[in-house]
Protein backbone atom coordinates (compact mmCIF):
# COMPACT_ATOMS: atom_id res chain seq x y z
CA UNK A 1 0.00 0.00 0.00
CA UNK A 2 1.70 3.70 -1.06
CA UNK A 3 0.92 6.32 0.29
CA UNK A 4 1.43 9.01 -2.46
CA UNK A 5 -0.58 8.61 -6.01
CA UNK A 6 0.67 9.36 -9.14
CA UNK A 7 0.60 13.96 -10.00
CA UNK A 8 -2.32 14.46 -12.08
CA UNK A 9 -4.64 17.75 -12.86
CA UNK A 10 -7.20 17.63 -9.47
CA UNK A 11 -3.49 18.44 -7.49
CA UNK A 12 -3.07 21.84 -6.07
CA UNK A 13 0.59 21.98 -6.99
CA UNK A 14 0.68 26.34 -7.91
CA UNK A 15 0.46 26.65 -4.16
CA UNK A 16 3.19 24.63 -3.37
CA UNK A 17 6.76 25.91 -1.89
CA UNK A 18 9.46 23.99 -0.34
CA UNK A 19 11.57 26.85 -0.09
CA UNK A 20 14.39 25.68 -2.66
CA UNK A 21 13.86 27.09 -5.86
CA UNK A 22 14.12 24.52 -8.06
CA UNK A 23 12.11 22.02 -6.82
CA UNK A 24 8.98 24.58 -6.32
CA UNK A 25 9.73 25.41 -10.44
CA UNK A 26 9.73 21.83 -10.81
CA UNK A 27 6.41 20.90 -9.36
CA UNK A 28 4.61 23.78 -10.98
CA UNK A 29 6.14 24.09 -14.41
CA UNK A 30 8.17 20.67 -15.57
CA UNK A 31 6.59 17.66 -13.92
CA UNK A 32 3.83 17.37 -16.10
CA UNK A 33 5.79 17.41 -19.13
CA UNK A 34 8.61 14.91 -18.08
CA UNK A 35 5.29 12.34 -17.35
CA UNK A 36 4.13 12.54 -20.07
CA UNK A 37 7.20 12.23 -22.46
CA UNK A 38 7.82 9.45 -20.23
CA UNK A 39 11.34 11.08 -18.71
CA UNK A 40 9.69 10.82 -14.83
CA UNK A 41 7.29 9.20 -12.69
CA UNK A 42 6.33 12.23 -9.70
CA UNK A 43 4.10 10.82 -6.93
CA UNK A 44 2.33 12.92 -4.38
CA UNK A 45 1.30 13.22 -0.81
CA UNK A 46 -1.95 15.44 -0.82
CA UNK A 47 -4.29 16.76 1.68
CA UNK A 48 -7.40 14.88 1.55
CA UNK A 49 -9.93 17.84 0.99
CA UNK A 50 -7.77 20.37 -0.36
CA UNK A 51 -5.50 18.21 -3.06
CA UNK A 52 -2.78 20.49 -1.74
CA UNK A 53 0.57 18.77 -2.17
CA UNK A 54 2.30 18.45 1.36
CA UNK A 55 4.90 16.83 -0.81
CA UNK A 56 6.20 15.04 -3.57
CA UNK A 57 9.04 12.62 -5.36
CA UNK A 58 10.09 11.54 -8.07
CA UNK A 59 11.27 8.15 -9.76
CA UNK A 60 13.26 7.14 -12.93
CA UNK A 61 15.51 4.62 -14.90
CA UNK A 62 19.31 5.34 -14.68
CA UNK A 63 22.67 3.75 -14.43
CA UNK A 64 26.37 4.53 -13.04
CA UNK A 65 29.68 3.55 -15.50
CA UNK A 66 30.38 0.73 -13.14
CA UNK A 67 29.77 -1.82 -15.55
CA UNK A 68 26.30 0.05 -15.94
CA UNK A 69 24.27 -0.68 -13.15
CA UNK A 70 20.82 -0.82 -13.40
CA UNK A 71 19.74 1.87 -10.77
CA UNK A 72 16.21 3.91 -9.98
CA UNK A 73 16.93 7.68 -9.27
CA UNK A 74 14.76 9.29 -6.93
CA UNK A 75 15.34 13.04 -8.91
CA UNK A 76 13.74 14.85 -6.64
CA UNK A 77 11.97 14.88 -3.08
CA UNK A 78 10.95 17.72 -1.73
CA UNK A 79 8.49 19.06 1.54
CA UNK A 80 6.15 22.06 1.53
CA UNK A 81 6.89 24.45 4.12
CA UNK A 82 4.02 24.47 6.15
CA UNK A 83 4.85 20.33 6.90
CA UNK A 84 8.26 20.02 6.98
CA UNK A 85 9.31 18.91 10.51
CA UNK A 86 6.47 16.46 10.87
CA UNK A 87 8.09 13.53 9.29
CA UNK A 88 6.77 13.99 5.90
CA UNK A 89 10.23 13.77 3.93
CA UNK A 90 10.94 10.28 6.11
CA UNK A 91 7.08 9.50 4.82
CA UNK A 92 7.97 10.40 1.31
CA UNK A 93 11.41 8.36 1.29
CA UNK A 94 9.90 4.99 2.57
CA UNK A 95 6.83 5.35 -0.25
CA UNK A 96 9.63 5.80 -2.97
CA UNK A 97 11.90 2.98 -1.61
CA UNK A 98 9.31 0.48 -1.42
CA UNK A 99 8.08 1.48 -4.93
CA UNK A 100 11.52 1.23 -6.23
CA UNK A 101 12.28 -1.77 -4.82
CA UNK A 102 8.84 -3.38 -5.88
CA UNK A 103 9.40 -2.34 -9.47
CA UNK A 104 12.46 -3.57 -9.32
CA UNK A 105 11.41 -7.25 -9.26
CA UNK A 106 10.05 -6.70 -12.14
CA UNK A 107 12.39 -4.11 -14.46
CA UNK A 108 15.96 -5.02 -12.35
CA UNK A 109 17.19 -2.38 -10.42
CA UNK A 110 20.65 -2.73 -8.58
CA UNK A 111 19.83 0.23 -6.29
CA UNK A 112 18.06 3.25 -5.46
CA UNK A 113 20.44 6.74 -6.28
CA UNK A 114 20.03 10.43 -5.18
CA UNK A 115 22.01 13.28 -6.34
CA UNK A 116 21.27 15.77 -3.06
CA UNK A 117 20.70 19.37 -4.15
CA UNK A 118 22.71 20.45 -1.02
CA UNK A 119 24.31 19.84 2.45
CA UNK A 120 20.95 19.54 3.94
CA UNK A 121 20.00 16.73 1.39
CA UNK A 122 22.60 14.98 1.74
CA UNK A 123 22.23 14.96 6.03
CA UNK A 124 19.15 13.58 5.46
CA UNK A 125 20.01 10.82 3.58
CA UNK A 126 23.07 10.03 5.33
CA UNK A 127 20.41 9.73 8.41
CA UNK A 128 18.67 6.89 6.23
CA UNK A 129 22.21 5.00 5.72
CA UNK A 130 22.42 5.92 2.24
CA UNK A 131 25.99 5.78 1.15
CA UNK A 132 28.16 8.45 -0.65
CA UNK A 133 29.73 7.40 -4.17
CA UNK A 134 33.33 8.50 -4.11
CA UNK A 135 34.15 11.87 -6.52
CA UNK A 136 30.33 12.58 -7.84
CA UNK A 137 28.12 13.95 -5.10
CA UNK A 138 25.55 10.99 -5.64
CA UNK A 139 24.63 8.42 -2.88
CA UNK A 140 22.77 5.34 -3.26
CA UNK A 141 21.16 2.59 -0.88
CA UNK A 142 21.12 -1.49 -2.72
CA UNK A 143 18.22 -3.32 -3.14
CA UNK A 144 19.49 -5.84 -0.83
CA UNK A 145 19.40 -3.18 2.15
CA UNK A 146 16.32 -2.36 1.16
CA UNK A 147 14.65 -5.42 0.92
CA UNK A 148 15.55 -5.69 4.97
CA UNK A 149 13.80 -2.76 5.23
CA UNK A 150 10.59 -4.38 4.10
CA UNK A 151 10.37 -8.45 5.23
Amino acid sequence: MYLTENLNTTHNKEKFSCGKDLLDIYIKKQATQDIKRKLAACFVLKEKETNYIKGYYTLSNSSIPFDNLPLTLIGRLAVDKIYQGQGIGKILLVDALRRSYELSKQIGSFAVIVDPLDKDAELFYLKYGFIKLPDSGKMFLTMKTIDQLFM
